[in-house]
């Protein structure tokens, strides 16, 4: 991670919401406006999915502990975003593969692994003014965060456009499919024991199913001028 010194008065953006609902594109974009930095949660836990595969899927009864004890976990800069690479490789790609997509929840739901991407994650906002998004950032990773938003959308809508991200086609059966998958994936985020997938009260929630990203951004630029954060940026 950068060398930036830690500072008590870093600012925190909190997205979450289920997958596909436009997150990372939109925290992305939010961070670039404001002068912040963009982290993607979902980078460590699929790093982490990654790497188990890589040694073997599935992990034994210490699997996991043994991992996390061994593995080397960086953020590096990358214009306005930190890029996950994990005992020095970057995986790229292959950390949205299907492969670790329907993995990447059951890695997630077990407490060594959320305690270890939490260390990480505030680390990360002790250096950096933050847009930080995933599934848990407002409820449990930053509940002190300046602002809070939940993205949400069609769970087609969301299919389709996670279907574009990897360059597949969007037939309408294709499309159902990964709806379907899309559906199983929410239900297990929202109904793990650990920091589950939910919505704050204090959250702003935005259907972003008929929205443009420029429609959300400046939505979310609207709620952190009134939190007292302006755009550093043109």
């Amino acid at each position: 991670m950068s060398a930036t010194a830690p500072r008590a008065d870093r600012r925190v953006i909190a997205i979450d919401g289920p997958a596909a609902s436009g997150k990372s594109t939109t925290a992305r974009a939010v961070a670039a406006r404001l002068g912040f930095v963009h982290l993607n949660s979902g980078l460590l836990y699929r790093a982490i999915t990654w790497r188990a595969m890589e040694d073997g899927w599935p992990p034994g009864p210490d699997g996991l502990e043994d991992l996390l004890a061994g593995v080397r976990i960086d953020l590096v800069p990358d214009g306005t975003s930190l890029d996950v690479r994990i005992d020095g490789e970057e995986p790229g790609a292959a950390l949205f593969g299907p492969a670790v997509s329907d993995r990447v929840s059951g890695i997630a739901a077990a407490s060594p692994v959320r305690a270890f991407v939490l260390e990480r994650l505030r680390a990360a906002g002790q250096q950096f003014d933050l847009v930080c998004d995933g599934r848990d950032i407002g409820s449990t990773v930053f509940p002190g965060a300046d602002v809070k938003v939940f993205l949400v959308a069609a769970a087609g809508e969301r299919a389709r456009r996670r279907l574009l991200d990897l360059g597949l086609e969007t037939t309408p059966a294709v499309v159902s499919r990964e709806a379907d998958r899309l559906s199983l994936r929410d239900a297990a985020d929202s109904g793990r024991e650990l920091s589950p997938l939910r919505r704050t009260p204090d959250a702003i929630a935005i259907d972003t199913t008929n929205l443009s990203v420029d429609e959300v951004v400046d939505a979310i630029l609207r709620y952190a001028r009134a939190a007292g954060i302006e755009c550093r940026t043109s």
